[in-house]
């Protein structure tokens, strides 16, 4: 069973000249991104400082975040323009069939699972599909994501990506484990985020909190002397 820990245990206190203009960019974009929850967009800044501190990763221009800790009903995913500070793209997002109904509570790395996938992606290449245009990405992650190519794990549009059609089921449809998104969206979403973008895929899982490489620099670590200091909505167990 996956296991839960407030996002607050991992909020990001940084102190260095770089840590304070990365800590200004993730209030200029949790301000222009005003359903994403603010920690979450920290969260998702470290780790990319961490990956570009790693040298795994070139900088890019955009990061895509996805927040699974809400509801498929809602709108969850958010393209950035990091040297603008503004947002591109907010938009509803599928989760994998086996990963749970309106909510995404189980996660996997396996072969057949037909669930989500957790943390820091790069986007690759474009191809069209059997889903249409579709975005293939690499996991950054062992263990955790490194097998999203070898599963078929990519971004493409999909018709059960309907908001008015879950405001009467009560979730968006399901995918096999790809963020799905509106077709009406997907060929320019897609063309703004290929080729080497970095995509986060975040939820409360103390598991994959504690494990990430990514968030065990010293960048990401800076702030857990904050341990459990308050609560936040996205941390706290559905």
């Amino acid at each position: 069973m996956t296991r839960l820990i407030p996002l607050a245990a991992w909020a990001l206190l940084l102190h260095s000249s770089l840590a304070c203009a990365a800590t200004d960019l993730a209030s200029q974009l949790a301000k222009a991104a005003s359903s994403a929850d603010p920690a979450v967009v920290r969260l998702a800044l470290a780790a990319r400082a961490c990956a570009l501190e790693s040298g795994a990763v070139d900088p890019g221009a955009r990061l895509t975040l996805i927040d699974y800790s809400k509801p498929s009903t809602e709108r969850r995913l958010w393209v950035f323009d990091l040297q603008t500070a503004q947002v591109l793209y907010a938009e509803h997002v599928a989760h994998g069939r086996s990963s749970g109904e309106n909510l995404a509570r189980h996660f996997s790395n396996a072969n057949g699972s037909h669930q989500t996938s957790l943390g820091l992606f790069r986007t690759a290449e474009t191809y069209q599909g059997g889903n249409g245009y579709s975005l293939r990405m690499d996991g950054l992650e062992p263990g955790i994501n490194d097998q999203a190519r070898p599963r078929q794990i990519v971004m493409h549009g999909a018709p059960y990506v309907n908001p008015e059609m879950a405001l009467h089921q009560g979730r968006l449809g399901r995918s096999y484990g790809c963020p799905a998104v509106r077709p009406a969206v997907a060929r320019p979403l897609i063309d703004s985020i290929k080729e080497g973008q970095l995509l986060f895929a975040y939820y409360p899982d103390s598991d994959w909190l504690a494990q990430s490489r990514f968030l065990k620099c010293e960048t990401a670590r800076s702030g857990l002397a904050a341990l459990y200091s308050g609560g936040n909505r996205a941390g706290a167990a559905p």
